[in-house]
Formats: C-alpha cells, sequence, structure tokens
C-alpha cells in the first residue's frame, strides 16, 4: 500500500459513517452533502473490497471489516491530526489549545493540580482536561496514547514508550481509626501479614497496584476482596467503620483530613515503591508544545519530590 496514493479526506468519512451507519447523518456531521458522502462511501467500498455498510430492513448494519474499522477509525483520526498540529516553536504565554492527561483519580489530585496551577501562571490560554483511565488502557495502549497527549502511571505497568519520570511514593495500609481489630488511633501494635490475610479489602479496580499486590501473592497473601472502587480516593470511605484494609499511596493518604474516620499503617512488608511517570505516543516527541509540557511537568514533579525531603510525612 502505497499511502501517497491514498486521500487521507477519507478517512474521518470512513469515521462517522462508520459511527452513524447513515449516509445523511454522516454528511451532516461533515458538511457535506448527501450524494457527496454517497460518493466517498462508493470509494470506501472499492478501497476496502467490502460493503462495510449492509441495509437491515430501515436501518444499516456494519458488516464484520466495517466493525473492526470502527474500533481503528477514532484513534487514526485522532493521531493524524495531531501529527499535522505540531510545531517547531511554541510560546506559551501567547499560545491557545488543549493538552488531554489520561490519568488515575490520585495523579490527578497529587501531581496534576500542581501542573493545573503552573500553566494558570505561566501560560493562561492552554486548557488542560484530566480524563479517568479505564481498565481496558494497558490491552490498548497505543490506541490511547494516540489519541491523547500523555498519560500519568507508574512504571512497572507498560513498556515500550518514551517516558518521563515525575515523582515517587510509597504504599501504605489504610484501616478504620475505630478498628475492632487493630485497636484505636493510639494503638502501637504493627500491622501483620496474619492481618492482610484474614481481613477484607477494600481495593481499586485497574492494576496500579500490580507490583505490590504481587509481592503480597509471593509472601502467600491473596486479599480477600470485598468492595472494588473505581477511584482511590473511594478507598477511605469504603475502609472507614469497617474491618477492611486497602492499599493507597502514601502522598494521597496524607491529604486526608482528622475527620476521615481511617489512618495509615506501614505495610508489614517492603513494596516495591511507585515511581510516577508521564508517558506520551513517540509522534509527539519533537513537538515544540509537547517539549514545553514535559519541560513544565518535570519541574512540577521535582517541586513535589523537593517538599517531600523537606516534609518527609507530608508528601
Amino acid at each position: 500500500m502505497n499511502l501517497a496514493t491514498l486521500d487521507l479526506n477519507l478517512l474521518p468519512a470512513l469515521r462517522v459513517l462508520l459511527e452513524e451507519r447513515n449516509v445523511t447523518r454522516a454528511g451532516r456531521r461533515l458538511g457535506l452533502s448527501q450524494p457527496a458522502m454517497s460518493a466517498a462511501l462508493a470509494r470506501l467500498r472499492k478501497h476496502f473490497d467490502d460493503q462495510l455498510l449492509t441495509r437491515a430492513g430501515n436501518s444499516y448494519t456494519l458488516t464484520p471489516l466495517g466493525a473492526a474499522l470502527l474500533t481503528m477509525t477514532g484513534p487514526a483520526c485522532d493521531l493524524l491530526e495531531r501529527v499535522f498540529t505540531c510545531q517547531a516553536s511554541f510560546d506559551p504565554a501567547t499560545a491557545e489549545r488543549e493538552f488531554t492527561l489520561l490519568t488515575s483519580d490520585y495523579a490527578a489530585a497529587v501531581f496534576g493540580a500542581g501542573l493545573a496551577r503552573a500553566l494558570h501562571a505561566e501560560a493562561p490560554g492552554i486548557r488542560l482536561r484530566f480524563q479517568q483511565v479505564g481498565p481496558t488502557l494497558v490491552d490498548s495502549i497505543t490506541d490511547f496514547l494516540g489519541a491523547a497527549d500523555g498519560l500519568l502511571l507508574p512504571h512497572g505497568l507498560i513498556s515500550g514508550y518514551p517516558s518521563l519520570d515525575l515523582y515517587t511514593d510509597r504504599w501504605v495500609c489504610l484501616v478504620a481509626d475505630d478498628h475492632p481489630d487493630l485497636g484505636g488511633p493510639d494503638a502501637t501494635d504493627p500491622l501483620t501479614l496474619d492481618d492482610l490475610a484474614r481481613l477484607p479489602w477494600a481495593v481499586y479496580q485497574h492494576p496500579h497496584d500490580a507490583p505490590a499486590a504481587r509481592h503480597l501473592s509471593l509472601l502467600g497473601v491473596e486479599p480477600r476482596v470485598e468492595v472494588t472502587v473505581g477511584t482511590f480516593q473511594l478507598l477511605p470511605a469504603m475502609v472507614a467503620g469497617t474491618r477492611r484494609v486497602a492499599l493507597i499511596q502514601e502522598r494521597l493518604a496524607a491529604r486526608l483530613g482528622p475527620h476521615s474516620g481511617v489512618r495509615a499503617l506501614p505495610c508489614p512488608f517492603d513494596p516495591v515503591p511507585l515511581t510516577e511517570a508521564l508517558w506520551w505516543h513517540p509522534i509527539h516527541t519533537p513537538d515544540a508544545a509537547h517539549q514545553w509540557l514535559r519541560e513544565t511537568a518535570a519541574r512540577v514533579g521535582a517541586e513535589l519530590q523537593e517538599r517531600t525531603h523537606r516534609h518527609p510525612s507530608g508528601g
């Protein structure tokens, strides 16, 4: 396939046709007449040697190839748009654009807030969008990175993409202030592996703590999960007033208020420290705007790390 012979205008047409499954609505989205949209569909059918859309009563359904293409056209369009918006120079004081970062609620709270403050001070025309990661991210990382400006994710889950280390964190165990088996908030007895094995757990639904969880498994501890949540910041509410235990990042635990009903205890094993990084698609590496974003992120991460050295328990 010679890319030079392809009409790239057909890519957005393919995307909306597969999404709308209707020529008229697809044309309306692209600002094209129905005859022009029909002509685009005919060219796409010829190119793929497939009908893509087949009539079923008063509507259309996707062929197997059409359904397969539907999952690829969105990321392809997003990536193509980013290719042609690359810049040789970038002035944050005057630029107007939006950066989308895929992230967990933990990284948005601990690191993203500082990054947003830096952009507010230095780049008033820049908008920052934090988009919650989904459970399929690790399995479809190329598609996700192609559709975003970056990903905030710790090491140990993905590899093979450019990354910038931002800061480090540690895992701690979260239990209720009034845990009936562990004493009150002034109790001094350490948490044990036997405690982790017999107590019920609240866990985050994505594998961000995978290295720590694997370590537990190697020690013969298989958490008995009672509650699974979609954000780290929901874990304290699921632990307070119960016998449950949860793994949570020390920096996030340090942000909990005095009336949260929970307390953080050292883990009775030595979990792998967490190194949070900014990951990006290689196509963004030479872009001046992304270079500035990475430099700003590195500075914010360094400031966060420096505060930790000054105040080890505060994050």
